[in-house]
């Protein structure tokens, strides 16, 4: 079976250059908001199953892959928030499903708060939990810078492996090729606010069906961080994959889609 990609694209959205991938272009829209060091790109063998059943968006968000990226930008959570909002509106985007992991999934939660009005349901995928006066997050900030330069100077597959020991060749391939366009200030700027946004302020604010799903062995979201969630957004439907570490669709491909399936299945099942 051929590719579902349709094409890659930039458009202007909240006062900078966004850049998108889209697969499929039937049903409802479904937009992919990635981690913090994951361009469009490295999720499209996750977007190439959703296009069976969805008008899928992959978002480049500011600072990584082609999307903007400056020593003046803000890479805060609020103007990613405000960047998938105006992406949205750009685009006319309604009642859009919003699947986002890890960074992805803490902008869903500011999105859902602040700019809901086109927002039609929100994946919560494995996000940090961190924030003030609590545990501080699990990966280490030099992880990834480390992983960051060596991509610049380039770097190959067997390198990469390193820092990626259970992923695939073609994993590693493609993370060896785009890692590079990763912003060093925005990478930073992010993990800093992993421990410095609130995020579960947040959740009472949401008001659109909602999934947390999370990742049995990845170590970032507790039972005790689940309860929280629960307590604090009723009407939360729960996955676990426990099989997977963080990145869970590489980890457990089948299993993420499981588990979005018992999610998406129920609220976008219409198209």
């Amino acid at each position: 079976m051929g590719s579902r990609l349709l094409y890659g694209a930039h458009v202007r959205a909240n006062g900078i250059r966004q850049h998108y991938l889209r697969y499929g272009g039937q049903g409802r829209p479904l937009l992919i908001v990635p981690g913090i060091t994951s361009p469009a790109i490295t999720w499209g063998f996750v977007a190439e199953r959703l296009a069976e059943r969805f008008d899928t968006y992959v978002l480049d968000v500011r600072g990584r892959g082609l999307s903007e990226a400056s020593p003046t930008l803000d890479y805060g959570l609020d103007a990613m928030a405000a960047d998938v909002a105006a992406f949205a509106e750009a685009l006319d985007l309604r009642g859009y499903a919003l699947v986002g992991h890890s960074m992805g999934a803490r902008i869903g939660i500011r999105v859902s708060r602040h700019h809901g009005e086109r927002l039609g349901c929100l994946a919560m995928v494995d996000p940090p939990v961190s924030g003030p006066g609590r545990r501080r997050y699990p990966s280490n900030l030099a992880w990834y810078l480390d992983s960051m330069r060596q991509a610049r100077r380039g770097i190959t597959v067997e390198q990469m492996r390193v820092f990626c020991p259970s992923w695939t060749e073609e994993q590693l391939r493609l993370r060896a090729e785009w890692l590079h366009t990763c912003d060093e200030r925005a990478i930073v700027t992010t993990f800093d606010g992993f421990h410095q946004d609130d995020i579960q302020s947040d959740l009472p604010f949401v008001k659109v069906p909602s999934l947390l799903m999370v990742a049995g062995r990845g170590g970032v979201v507790a039972p005790e961080d689940q309860a929280e969630f629960t307590r604090l957004l009723p009407g939360l439907l729960t996955v676990q994959v426990p099989d997977a570490g963080h990145m869970i669709p590489w980890d457990d491909e089948a299993g993420f889609h499981a588990g979005l399936h018992s999610f998406l299945g129920t609220n976008l099942a219409a198209a």
